[in-house]
């Protein structure tokens, strides 16, 4: 055997060798997308759930500087329509309790399908329930109604 049908019979191999590098690169690059994808997903998520801690907290805080109508903060629901505006003449704590849905209400509206109801455990306990569409169907409500349409949840309770 010749050296010159050694090197012909080694023909192409650089070729094989630089479609197997460019597949095993390709894949490469794909999993590093699929992680930046799943990356971007989980910091919406918590940036939803963030922001409703904050608007829980925001109505129990509100709840707690209109005690003397606590009880009639009970049924409300971010889906009704709430017309009180408590800001530029002063208002009674029933009126308040609208206001404070109303306010409710519009911050809700950033988180994406945001809904907010209050309920009553007790006669001294009130259920602050935010909810949102996180589109995973996840239903970990479970004070807060309703329970099963695939919305994401943060329940909070505050007292008298």
């Amino acid at each position: 055997m010749s050296l010159d049908n050694f090197t012909k019979t080694q023909t192409g191999m650089g070729l094989i060798e630089a479609l197997v590098t460019l597949v095993v690169l390709s894949i490469g690059l794909l999993g590093i997308a699929a992680l930046q994808v799943t990356s971007l997903k989980l910091s919406a998520s918590s940036q939803w759930h963030s922001q409703a801690v904050w608007f829980s907290y925001e109505m129990t805080d509100r709840i707690t500087a209109n005690r003397s109508a606590f009880a009639q903060y009970n049924g409300i629901d971010t889906d009704k329509d709430y017309d009180m505006d408590c800001k530029a003449a002063a208002c009674t704590p029933a009126q308040m309790v609208q206001a404070d849905a109303k306010d409710w209400k519009e911050l809700l509206a950033s988180l994406p399908g945001g809904r907010g109801i209050i309920s009553t455990s007790g006669t001294d306990l009130l259920t602050v329930s935010v909810m949102w569409d996180e589109g995973a169907n996840a239903t970990n409500c479970n004070n807060g109604e309703p329970d099963s349409d695939g919305k994401t949840c943060y329940t909070v309770v505050t007292v008298r």
